[in-house]
């Protein structure tokens, strides 16, 4: 069984039922969507592959946090007039896009993450980025936020320069109008939780995920911070994945029947039991 945090902040309190197991705390009058448990989507598969997949990320009413896309590693060498589209579709409900940067656990170059976030936003007018094998050892941490500050401050010049365009056009999800997503796919050195937005701090199968631990540093932050990714994870345990990603205090899942099995991409596509998870988490 997973080990229970204590909490140690108002937004991770919660009662306990008859049986002991704590009961999800109830976000605030007034809360943002991304103070609620949500879903976010690594949607890596083509919408030429995947249409059904992205027309239901462009359908109105789930708790979409941010949807995550891969054109090759990255942008890819150019534009795509198919993933512009279904991309606009999704962004049409309030859902932040974001273009994956592949960090290669610390090795990629500072310049070739640049351009690659400069494409993304020039091609496909990200919301903001995911950055993909992110970092995660304490020396790597000063490179690590260089990186964010940069994509902030882009992110910022484009939000700035959309809304002369538009007026009407509000804040984005992140401090300079983006959302930065590092995903190590583990727990990293506590120093980047105040580096991102959010941390994909599980990404794995579900036979791993059953036996996961959090570590007592991350009950100090908000659920908000934090985002589980399950693979091979079978219908019928939904409900205990949505206590595990409760109980370690995340407060955005992705949960997938797909696997990794014969070397195949868990996140090609969206899980035969879409519509019911969809359904518990909201």
């Amino acid at each position: 069984m997973p080990r229970l945090i204590p909490s140690r902040t108002s937004s991770r309190a919660s009662s306990r039922s008859a049986s002991g197991i704590p009961a999800r705390a109830e976000p605030a009058p007034g809360a943002r969507p991304r103070d609620r448990a949500g879903l976010g989507v690594p949607a890596f598969a083509h919408p030429l592959v995947a249409p059904a997949e992205w027309a239901e990320l462009a359908r109105p009413g789930a708790p979409l946090h941010w949807a995550a896309f891969d054109v090759r590693r990255g942008p890819g060498s150019r534009r795509d007039p198919l993933y512009a589209e279904a991309l606009e579709r999704v962004r049409e409900n309030r859902v932040p896009v974001l273009g994956l940067l592949d960090c290669s656990y610390g090795a990629r170059p500072f310049g070739d993450l640049v351009a690659d976030a400069s494409h993304h936003l020039d091609w496909y007018g990200v919301d903001g980025f995911y950055l993909d094998r992110a970092p995660t050892l304490r020396a790597q941490l000063a490179e690590c936020r260089r990186v964010v500050s940069t994509l902030r401050a882009v992110l910022g010049q484009e939000r700035t320069r959309r809304a002369a365009g538009n007026p009407g056009e509000g804040g984005g999800a992140g401090p300079d109008g983006g959302l930065v997503v590092l995903a190590p796919g583990a727990y990293p050195h506590p120093g980047y939780a105040e580096t991102a937005d959010q941390l994909v701090v599980f990404d794995g199968p579900w036979t791993r995920y059953r036996r996961s631990e959090a570590p007592e540093w991350s009950a100090g932050y908000p659920p908000s911070r934090f985002a589980h990714l399950v693979h091979g994870l079978p219908v019928a345990h939904l409900d205990t994945a949505l206590r595990i990603a409760r109980w370690q205090g995340a407060g955005t899942v992705c949960l997938t029947d797909r696997s990794d099995r014969a070397g195949g991409d868990p996140w090609a596509g969206l899980p035969g039991y879409w519509h019911e998870a969809v359904r518990k988490v909201r």
